[in-house]
């Protein structure tokens, strides 16, 4: 079994690879003041879009066009992102599917999801979560939500190994509902996502780690550019 190795690039953005595949998460580089790479410097193999909101959707497209990735999607943002000129793979709330990687399920997130200029705003459909299982592990990236009581059923029913949940407040959760979304998920290890970008979700990272610690729980705090080895069971 290869090892598989989760990177964060910011914001809500990770990279998933196991050295054969590499799946994008969320890839809002270009214009992201805390981004550790650059559009051009990353070639996923899969690409994964939780809604359609710029710091979301980001460069997905550019990427896919440059690399020929696959982009994993809500069925119309999907959809969107194919009118564009690159492969998707649609999926919906509540669906699995077996890719080369592995297995996506798409959970709910409250949220809303679209894209929007200076002219117009193209609804999206719903935005998501993402259940990814590859290489023996779980990894629950929440995508922009707020707190709902349907994050214990996911807990109860994966044994997640990783759970990456938004702090910044405002648009999500603030740090005191995603300590209790880390109550209900009871991953093994939590990893605080979606602050610091911009000042109106400016929060304190490894205050939220110290707070899931007194619940008992295991926190981490990424910087972009770090990672961390998932070893493959047994």
């Amino acid at each position: 079994m290869l090892m598989l190795k989760l990177i964060y690039h910011g914001h809500a953005c990770f990279s998933l690879t196991d050295s054969i595949e590499d799946l994008l998460i969320d890839p809002f580089l270009k214009g992201n003041p805390l981004a550790d790479v650059q559009p051009e410097e990353v070639n996923p193999t899969y690409i994964l879009v939780t809604h359609g909101h710029d710091d979301h959707l980001g460069d997905a497209v550019e990427i896919a066009q440059r690399t020929g990735a696959v982009i994993i999607a809500p069925n119309e943002l999907a959809h969107y992102c194919a009118c564009q000129g690159v492969d998707v793979a649609p999926m919906h709330l509540g669906g699995a599917r077996e890719f080369s990687f592995g297995k996506i399920k798409l959970t709910p997130a409250w949220h809303s999801s679209a894209i929007i200029t200076a002219e117009k705003i193209i609804y999206t459909g719903a935005p998501c979560g993402f259940i990814i299982q590859m290489q023996g592990k779980t990894i629950y990236h929440a995508g922009d939500t707020g707190l709902f009581g349907d994050l214990k059923l996911i807990g109860e029913r994966y044994q997640l190994d990783y759970a990456l949940l938004p702090i910044g407040d405002n648009f999500v959760m603030g740090p005191e509902d995603a300590l209790e979304a880390a109550v209900m998920l009871q991953a093994k290890v939590t990893v605080p996502m979606h602050y610091d970008t911009f000042p109106l979700i400016k929060q304190d990272p490894y205050l939220y780690v110290r707070r899931l610690q007194e619940k008992g729980l295991n926190g981490v705090v990424l910087k972009p550019g770090e990672s961390r080895e998932l070893l493959p069971k047994g």
